[in-house]
């Protein structure tokens, strides 16, 4: 699950989500929030974890989070985003790829109620509920056929 918190010097977070489309439904997230009783809608995200690549911090939060193991095949963009009401920045790399159901039951993480495909068209219903607007906006950005490859992401943590 993504936490909010920015180091106090103001840098921003390193942030994963993954972008995973199947039949015209995109896999999505009911979470709440710390502090919140309100669910709000996200990709299975969260930050990048010491000594881990952005690909492997995709695969691990879509499978905490959703219970989906990501097979990842591309990049569908990077974006720097600012909370408005906390000033808190992301930088947040979003992954496509496809999902295969994991063998037996998993745990989501804490905060998480369910996993949800959802199309574009519930998407935009329910804008309101979305953690941030990044999560339709990359949703926008594949169904435009954004994709980079994912040797664009140089882990050098030897």
């Amino acid at each position: 699950m993504q936490n909010l918190e920015t180091p106090s010097d103001g840098r921003p977070r390193v942030t994963v989500a993954a972008v995973v489309e199947r039949d015209g439904r995109f896999l999505c997230v009911e979470e709440r929030t710390a502090g919140s009783a309100d669910l709000v809608i996200n990709q299975p995200a969260g930050h990048v974890e010491a000594a881990e690549s952005v690909i492997e911090a995709a695969i691990r939060e879509t499978l905490e989070e959703t219970g989906w193991h990501l097979v990842p095949e591309a990049v569908t963009g990077i974006y720097l985003w600012r909370h408005p009401a906390s000033g808190r920045s992301f930088l947040r790399i979003a992954i496509t790829g496809r999902a295969e159901a994991p063998e037996g039951e998993v745990r989501l993480d804490e905060g998480i109620e369910r996993a949800v495909w959802l199309s574009r068209e519930e998407l935009l219903r329910e804008r309101e509920r979305h953690r941030s607007p990044l999560v339709l906006h990359t949703v926008e950005d594949y169904l435009r056929g954004e994709r980079h490859p994912l040797s664009l992401l140089k882990p050098m943590l030897g």
